[in-house]
């Protein structure tokens, strides 16, 4: 499996281009299958990076926990429902198979076949004289298992329930015996014995075949022709040839047509789960059309490969993608406060420093490796950079942003000053979002004294679209609370002109009375110079939140 460089989820500039510089980064250094990814789709802002620096935009992943697809084995041999018993069992054993998928004439998948199941068209109809002469088959396959070749044949692809009788018996026995049965269905099975050939052909059987690599003789080929009596030759004696032919039955009957498959995009969890009880050996994989596309048994569930990640942006699995506690985080680039739930089963690299961007971070390693990044990464680093800092204005900005940023503009073949008025020109979330994307937008959740919350950010050059839209913002607000189980959430709306922001609370937990701000509405707050979440916003609800008694469970 690939490395997964992932952002946060809801990502915004940052986390974005930080996945995707860093990602190419260890493509060229010490992991070529690095892949860059992101829990949704990006943002207006982000979309206008991508397309000035000309970069695709990371693998929408939602969840990393493994799917069948992951481990299941692609390169399938199959059998065909209108295969023969030989063809199927040199395949098995070819393979070392104990079981195959089989596949109908069209590509859709019909059942399983499993070996002793296959074994039993060997001994098919025992105790029943009738069944177990019968051998369902052309004789073309039959030509096949026996290496023979025709004197004269009749449809020779045709499929019939063939009749086998073999002529070891006197001629006046033989002739008795071949009454009991339709001419049209009989196949003969004779060696060099004119006296079996001769009656077997004036009445008219299906196919005479003459062992020993005996050939009829021109007058009873002659009569073979008029009769319309397919002749085929054996190399081998009467005993192996009416074994060969029984090999040569159709394996219809020994299909399995009642089974279970699993879906690719099965999680493995989900899969182990399903198959734990079943008898079958093996489990046909199959996509959305139901067509196959694997196949699985209970052993490639027991240890699974887990998805390697790295985190850009953010070190909480609160905030990773789906699945990420089961999957092997092997480092961490980051600037926020340590979170929790992380664990590694062996040490990790793990960066953390307190800087204003991860593309800072990302782009020091860019220069500890020696590696001077394209016009488009670079353009992409600064973006991040613009982004968390509001061009470096923010509190949050170090001298360490200040010099990367400068050796980034360096590098880049746009100017940054009007890159960075576009950037935050477009993509107002308040002009182009409904309510709940505004509040989705760049939302993170926090765990903090007991309580479960929220805090998005959105910035915008003005308030004048959020007082046009408060109430409606409000209601989703606490809609989002509710829907998420929190205890609250807040909206942090910045006026990256003033460098002001708004502070909008689905609901205000006890002691927010002490928060200290102007109170300008119902739950909504002026912060005056306060424009950072990580640095000034979440830990004033911090110490809000560590000054009250922790909520009775």
């Amino acid at each position: 499996m690939s490395l997964f460089v992932f952002g946060h989820k809801n990502p915004d500039t940052d986390a974005i281009c930080s996945a995707l510089a860093y990602a190419n980064l260890l493509k060229k250094t010490s992991r070529p299958d690095a892949i860059a990814c992101c829990c949704g789709p990006p943002n207006k802002r982000t979309e206008f990076v991508l397309r000035r620096a000309g970069l695709d935009t990371p693998r929408i992943v939602m969840d990393v926990r493994p799917e069948v697809e992951d481990v299941c084995r692609t390169d399938v041999v199959t059998a065909c429902d209108t295969d023969i018993f030989s063809e199927v069992y040199e395949r098995l054993k070819q393979h070392s198979l104990r079981a195959i998928p089989v596949l109908s004439s069209e590509g859709e998948l019909v059942g399983i076949l499993n070996l002793l199941d296959l074994l039993e068209l060997v001994f098919h109809g025992d105790g029943d004289p009738t069944k177990s002469r019968t051998v369902n088959s052309s004789l073309a396959k039959i030509c096949e298992c026996l290496k023979g070749h025709f004197q004269h044949v009749s449809n020779a692809d045709q499929r019939d329930d063939f009749i086998v009788s073999v002529g070891a018996m006197s001629a006046h026995g033989f002739v008795e015996h071949i009454k009991d049965y339709p001419p049209e269905k009989l196949l003969v099975v004779s060696g060099d014995r004119p006296t079996i050939q001769l009656p077997a052909l004036e009445r008219g059987v299906r196919c005479l075949v003459v062992t020993g690599g005996y050939t009829l003789s021109p007058g009873l080929l002659e009569l073979a022709k008029a009769k319309d009596v397919s002749v085929l030759v054996s190399p081998f004696d009467t005993a192996t040839t009416t074994v060969r032919i029984k090999s040569a039955r159709g394996i219809g009957p020994a299909i399995t047509d009642r089974f279970l498959s699993l879906s690719n995009k099965d999680t493995i969890a989900y899969a182990r789960s399903s198959v734990e009880r079943s008898r079958q050996s093996i489990f046909p994989v199959v996509d959305d059309s139901q067509r196959l596309c694997g196949v699985l048994s209970k052993s490639d569930l027991i240890d699974p490969p887990k998805p390697q990640l790295v985190l850009v942006d953010h070190n909480e699995l609160g905030q990773a993608v789906d699945g990420a506690a089961e999957a092997e985080i092997i480092e961490v680039l980051d600037h926020h406060r340590l979170g929790g739930g992380l664990r590694s089963s062996q040490p990790i690299r793990f960066i953390n420093e307190p800087v204003g961007s991860t593309c800072t971070l990302v782009a020091m390693r860019y220069r500890a490796a020696g590696i001077e990044p394209t016009p488009a990464y670079a353009l992409c680093m600064a973006s991040g950079i613009i982004s968390d800092t509001i061009k470096l204005r923010s509190p949050t900005t170090t001298d360490i942003d200040r010099e990367i940023y400068g050796w980034l503009a360096s590098l880049c073949t746009c100017d940054l000053d009007e890159f960075a008025h576009d950037f935050f020109e477009i993509g107002s979330a308040l002009q182009t979002c409904s309510p709940e994307e505004v509040v989705a937008e760049d939302c993170k959740e926090f765990s903090e004294a007991g309580h479960r919350f929220s805090i998005s950010q959105i910035e915008e050059l003005g308030f004048g679209l959020f007082w046009d839209r408060q109430q409606e913002i409000r209601k989703a607000l606490e809609g989002h609370a509710k829907e998420k189980g929190l205890d609250f959430a807040a909206l942090l709306v910045t006026d990256i002109s003033s460098s002001g922001s708004l502070l909008m609370m689905s609901s205000e937990p006890a002691c927010w009375e002490e928060i200290n701000y102007p109170r300008v509405g119902r739950n909504l707050y002026k912060l005056e110079n306060v424009v950072s979440r990580k640095k000034q916003l979440l830990p004033l609800i911090c110490s809000l939140l560590d000054s009250q008694p922790e909520p009775m469970e």
